[in-house]
């Protein structure tokens, strides 16, 4: 998917040693063993950060959530590194030749971690009770299901009102995990206690979570899974995932031998180079390329002066994507020219309305708009909300955009929080004017892209829906033709017409395509490589106890 390997910084503090891109190139991924023998035993400590809100990623798609939850909860597929779907909880599924139908074979014999059967019933339950009405992806994903069977307790017919080409695309554990039905069922969902405390079908089992500090699995001494001579999964006798906010400290903990894997470039890139003896340590560049993740400014167009996509259009002139990329990401990375990623070469279109970086360009938008200077130079007052839990991955380029539209009058007030503050004032309170995050767009547009645009995702209280109001109807109906068209020309026109009304009205600002990094030591194995690798289950993975 990333046919240009694009590195995401997360800091550009102390900039030392900086790794550039050909000696990351140089060092390996995960080592996909063979012919050596899996070691059972050890616990595998791993940071996250930051700290997750809760331990189910069924109705909600925070990376930091997904991180953990996939060890314990699990989906019907997960994606090799070319990112098509391999079985997990199931084994095969046929798509009718007319697109209406998708039937499932599920894994037989598995069981949930309280000890009840997994069944059709729980998939059944989960598409349409949460997947469907509370994932901010799955009303997307899942809008043409009209019904689904399960005639017996291995099988899901899933029935569509027009074809949905996209749907093997999303029904891995990030984007579909399975709840259990039956601690679920009759309940508030968003509120369940399971939430916290999951119950799943995968390798390793929820024991505790201590705030603050730390989420331990064990080893679910049950689990289906088989490694390739036959032997029982997992290897490992759990996993620990370790909460250390400061980006330095996560550093040495991995050097100190007290992390064996650092998650989602929670590693600075400017600190790679301790990590380039292969003996020692090993970096992933793969196992985020199914996100396509595209850092960006979101605006609320419910606001009297964002409402004027003229003001939108001038903040866009205003910031220098290329200076981002150079100042706060180091070069590595590449500048985005609109909603879809480069990377999704299916989909993507350079023909579209593009901003480049002119300040006389911004003032005369801006003047046009209304919004002239008053005596003290300045325009507008609006503030820029953050996730103080990402650190100097999210303070960094909140002041480069503070400063930059400054430069045209607009005085930005920065306002950090933890990630429940931050989620709850965009989502749920929707007092904000500006916010800056990194929101996956996925293999397909109908998954990733069209929710942040779509009038029917805007939800209150739902995290990473269409959280800027943007309502554009005749946008809807193309949006939704796209999702329904089973011709593939047809659709691209679709999808490349969409790109260039939203860069037209641009209710969210693109700045800059990352693709995720992972550090582990070289203790770690794992036998198969996965292009959602960041959600691997780590029942294939293993310590080696001779390094």
């Amino acid at each position: 998917m990333h046919s240009n390997r694009r590195h995401f910084i997360h800091s550009a503090a102390t900039l030392g040693a900086i790794a550039t891109a050909d000696s990351l190139f140089a060092l390996s991924a995960f080592a996909q063993t063979t012919g050596t023998k899996p070691v059972r035993g050890g616990i595998l400590n791993v940071a996250v950060s930051p700290e997750p809100t809760l331990l189910t990623s069924a109705f909600i798609t925070t990376m930091n959530i997904g991180q953990v939850s996939s060890k314990v909860l699990e989906g019907l597929v997960s994606y090799d590194l070319k990112l098509q779907p391999v079985p997990e909880l199931a084994t095969s599924w046929e798509v009718a030749p007319d697109g209406l139908t998708v039937t499932f074979h599920l894994r037989k014999g598995v069981k949930w971690h309280d000890g009840k059967d997994f069944s059709a019933a729980d998939v059944k339950y989960t598409l349409l009770e949460v997947w469907k009405p509370l994932h901010p992806f799955g009303r997307a994903a899942f809008t043409n299901v009209t019904a689904v069977d399960t005639p017996d307790p291995h099988t899901v017919i899933v029935r569509l009102s027009s074809p949905a080409p996209y749907l093997l695309n999303y029904i891995n554990t990030y984007g579909a995990q399975i709840l259990p039905k039956h601690l679920y069922e009759g309940t508030d969902v968003l509120k369940n206690p399971a939430n916290n405390a999951p119950i799943g079908t995968g390798p390793f089992v929820f024991k505790e979570w201590v705030k603050g500090s730390h989420v331990r699995l064990e080893r679910n001494p049950n689990y289906w899974g088989r490694g390739p001579g036959g032997e029982q999964q997992p290897y490992l006798d759990g996993v620990v995932f370790k909460f250390i906010p400061d980006a330095a400290a996560r550093t040495v903990a991995l050097e100190a031998g007290e992390l064996d894997v650092a998650l989602g470039s929670s590693i600075p890139l400017s600190n790679l180079n301790k990590f380039s003896d292969k003996s020692k340590y090993t970096i992933n560049l793969d196992d985020g390329r199914y996100l396509a993740t595209i850092f960006l400014t979101q605006f609320n167009v419910r606001r009297p002066a964002l409402s004027d996509k003229r003001v939108r259009q001038a903040f866009a002139h205003a910031i220098d994507r290329n200076a981002l990329l150079k100042v706060v990401f180091l070069g590595y990375g590449k500048a985005a020219t609109g909603p879809v990623p480069s990377s999704v070469v299916n989909y993507y279109s350079p023909e579209t309305r593009q901003y480049p970086y002119d300040l006389k360009k911004a003032a005369a938008l801006l003047d046009e708009a209304g919004l002239k200077p008053g005596k003290d130079g300045k325009r507008l007052k609006i503030t820029l909300d953050f996730d103080a839990g990402g650190g100097v991955t999210a303070t960094r380029p909140a002041e480069f955009i503070k400063q930059s539209l400054a430069r045209v009058g607009v005085d930005v007030e920065l306002r950090g929080g933890d990630t429940a503050t931050y989620l709850r004032r965009i989502f749920s309170d929707q007092d904000y004017d500006l916010m800056i995050s990194s929101l996956h767009r996925l293999p397909d547009p109908t998954l990733g892209v069209q929710r942040l645009f779509w009038t029917k995702n805007i939800v209150k209280g739902s995290p990473w829906t269409n959280g800027s109001g943007y309502s554009n109807p005749a946008l809807d109906r193309i949006m939704e033709a796209a999702g329904g068209e089973a011709d593939v020309a047809k659709r691209k026109a679709l999808i490349k017409e969409w790109q260039q009304i939203v860069q037209e009205d641009l209710p969210v600002l693109d700045l800059v395509e990352q693709t995720w990094v992972t550090v582990s030591t070289a203790r770690l194995h794992k036998q198969v490589l996965q292009g959602d690798g960041l959600f691997a289950s780590y029942g294939d993975a293993w310590l080696d106890a001779k390094k």
